[in-house]
């Protein structure tokens, strides 16, 4: 279990530094991160970085996939580690 909060610190942080730089390159007009690496991020883990990344940085925030799909992973999520008895606050 321990292995597992620490893979899940590690993946959310770069979920969470994935939107701001994604972010950025769309302002600056520059390459981006594809949409299917961001969706990913939270898909491996990474649901709670990829929530505060969209919050934060206010960044797909209108397409549906995102607004849909980013809270029906983190339920997953939540409910797995829920089922694995692991502390989530």
């Amino acid at each position: 279990m321990q292995y597992l909060g620490i893979y899940l610190v590690f993946v959310n942080v770069i979920a969470f530094l994935a939107y701001g730089v994604d972010k950025y390159k769309a302002k600056k007009n520059l390459w981006r991160v594809p949409e299917k690496t961001l969706i990913g991020f939270a898909a491996v883990g990474g649901f709670a970085g990829a929530f505060l990344g969209m919050q934060c940085f206010r960044h797909k925030t209108k397409h549906m996939k995102f607004v849909i799909g980013i809270p029906v992973i983190s339920v997953i999520w939540i409910g797995l580690l829920i089922y694995l008895g692991m502390k989530i606050i």
